[in-house]
């Protein structure tokens, strides 16, 4: 069931085109990864479900209905990578203040700021300042108040910036029980090996355009490479066949025995396998070397580059 989906949104900024049109589809209790380099339109896309921009072209549908900023608002928890805290005011009475802004009664936002307070280990905070917690004391601070009024759809827009390991696998933690109770979360990071950890689901925009969408895993495949890594308990001399080639400077681990091999066109891992045990090589380990989602975000960015700056050149010649 799709709780969120955007079709063929555009936005101009006079004559630059900061959304280009996208579209994709948001399932109910997923959490999806909307990622791309700085200035690729992430925040123009957030702005816009969030009802903060409308959209110059196409339409946001919201739990199945065109999306209404004025009533679906409050169905929406929206933490910002810019803090959007005020300084001076004191931490419990900022929770509950935002907490009924998102439409709880005085005695609701008690009960769930007490709630929260104690899972992350914040109920020393209450009479503290803003100004007087830390980087990552503050984005915990923001988590919170973004999660009070159980929206359905929560945006987390680099959500463990100033947090240590242990702050950030709580609030990790967190996240994935709150896709388990049924919220959708949207998670925006540049950090690629969180996407992988946390995401079912995500979408790469840059230039104002998407370039990838899919499942992590699918994504992974569809960039695959035929490439496998061996661990063997002995190394041939000599190594020669049609299936594979081990590709070069890729020899290494203990005594040189792990090695980096492409399988062609054609052949398969059986073949590669049985091309070892027939030389009586121990075989101690074997596995497929799929790319990180690191590598495909840059070689696809860098792509859409220089497509774009060939494109500018043919225009000015």
């Amino acid at each position: 069931m799709s709780l969120l989906v955007l079709q063929n949104l555009k936005k101009y900024y006079s004559t630059q085109k900061a959304v280009d049109d996208i579209s994709f589809t948001i399932e109910k209790g997923s959490i999806f990864g909307l990622l791309g380099p700085n200035g690729a339109g992430k925040t123009t896309l957030l702005r816009m479900v969030t009802g903060i921009f409308y959209p110059d072209e196409g339409s946001i549908i919201f739990e199945g209905r065109p999306f209404d900023a004025l009533k679906d608002i409050r169905r929406i928890g929206y933490m910002p990578e810019e803090r959007g805290l005020y300084k001076k005011m004191k931490i419990g009475e900022q929770a509950l203040y935002l907490a009924q802004l998102k439409g709880l009664s005085k005695a609701e936002a008690m009960e769930r700021i007490k709630y929260w307070f104690t899972r992350l280990d914040m109920q020393s905070w209450w009479n503290k300042k803003v100004e007087d917690l830390s980087k990552g004391m503050s984005q915990k601070l923001q988590f919170v108040t973004t999660v009070l009024h159980e929206p359905s759809l929560i945006i987390l827009d680099e959500p463990f910036s100033g947090l240590d390991p242990v702050n950030a696998n709580l609030i990790k933690d967190e996240i994935f029980m709150l896709a388990q109770k049924g919220c959708t979360i949207i998670f925006s990071t540049h950090r690629m090996e969180q996407v992988e950890e946390i995401c079912d689901h995500i979408v790469l925009v840059n230039k104002g355009r998407k370039i990838l969408d899919g499942t992590v895993q699918q994504i992974k495949q569809d960039y695959k490479e035929n490439l496998f890594s061996l661990q063997l308990q002995q190394k041939p001399a000599v190594i020669e066949s049609t299936a594979f080639e081990v590709l070069a400077g890729q020899q290494t681990g203990k005594k040189n025995n792990t090695l980096t091999v492409r399988i062609h066109e054609g052949y398969n891992s059986n073949q590669v396998l049985q091309y070892f045990i027939e030389r009586g090589v121990v075989i101690e380990s074997f596995h497929e070397i799929l790319p990180s989602l690191n590598e495909i975000f840059i070689r696809e960015v860098e792509q859409t580059h220089d497509a774009i700056t060939r494109a500018f050149q043919n225009v000015a010649s």
